[in-house]
Parts: C-alpha cells; structure tokens; sequence
C-alpha cells in the first residue's frame, strides 16, 4: 500500500516521462560525445525495476549520489550505438546530479567517417507507456531529432 501511494505521489510530482540524449561526432576524430538528461527519481525506479535491489541504490537516493560505475552498466544497457553495423561501448566521464535532473556525459570510440548510426534508446521504456526519449545526432552538416518510444524504440540515420 505504501509502495502504491509512493508512486503515486512521484506520478503526481512529475507526470513528464522524458529523457534527452545528444550524440555529437566529433570532427577529425573517432570520438562520439553523448550527453544524456532524466529525472532522477524516474531513473532510481527504473534501476530498481532492471538491476538487483541493494543497499548502494537505497543510499543513492537518500544522499543524492548514484556509483558511477552502475551508472556506466545502466547507461550502455539502455543506451546501444551502433555505427557502421558496429556496436559500440561508452564510458561514462561524469555525471552532474542538479534539482532532480541527473546528466551524464560518455565518450563512445567509433570510425572516423561514420556512414550510418542507429540508435537504440530504452530509457525507462518499460516503466512508463508515455517515456518520450528525445534524440539528436549531429555528424559533420547533419543533424536529425527522433522521439523514441516503448514503441518505437529504435532508429536508423543514414549520413549523408
């Protein structure tokens, strides 16, 4: 009953289920910069829901702290790149933890000259039927935004 009214009460605070990610190739490099944004509380249920339950999520919340390196497992869990056909693997650089609002910035190796990157983005998509993951690649002059839903998780850019 207690859980029930909890949730309740955090659906009431904050009834926006979003979350923001940017990828940015950077020039003359084989570097992808991401920068994802979600509400913390949002997050912590969403661990809870996928990661076994323990002691360091329960202190997270209450002193405002996430382990960095379980943040890094959740973040490449929901967050897949795939540039050229190829998977790739981000490492987390920092995370800034503001009014609710955790950021995180990884750093993904990847080919000099990308061709095509698809995005799979499942952020809290199995916690909220209304998760809107909003998603912008820029690679060189393109630059393209998708929404990214527990139905439509996934999204291909061909670069031009």
């Amino acid at each position: 009953m207690i859980k029930t009214i909890s949730t309740f009460i955090l659906i009431i605070l904050h009834p926006v289920h979003v979350s923001l990610t940017s990828i940015d190739h950077v020039p003359g490099t084989d570097s992808l910069k991401v920068f994802v944004r979600m509400y913390f509380d949002d997050f912590l249920i969403d661990y809870r829901l996928n990661y076994t339950y323990d002691s360091i999520v329960v202190n997270s919340s209450q002193t405002n702290r996430f382990p960095e390196e379980l943040m890094s497992k959740y973040l490449n869990d929901k967050i897949n790149i795939s540039v050229n056909n190829k998977q790739l693997k981000g490492k987390l650089l920092n995370m800034v933890l503001t009014d609710n609002e955790i950021s995180s910035n990884l750093l993904f190796k990847t080919d000099k000259n990308p061709k095509s990157i698809t995005i799979r983005n499942q952020i809290m998509t199995d916690l909220y039927n209304d998760q809107a993951n909003m998603t912008i690649v820029r690679v060189s002059d393109f630059e393209e935004g998708v929404k990214l839903t527990p139905e439509k998780r996934e999204q291909l850019f061909i670069l031009k």
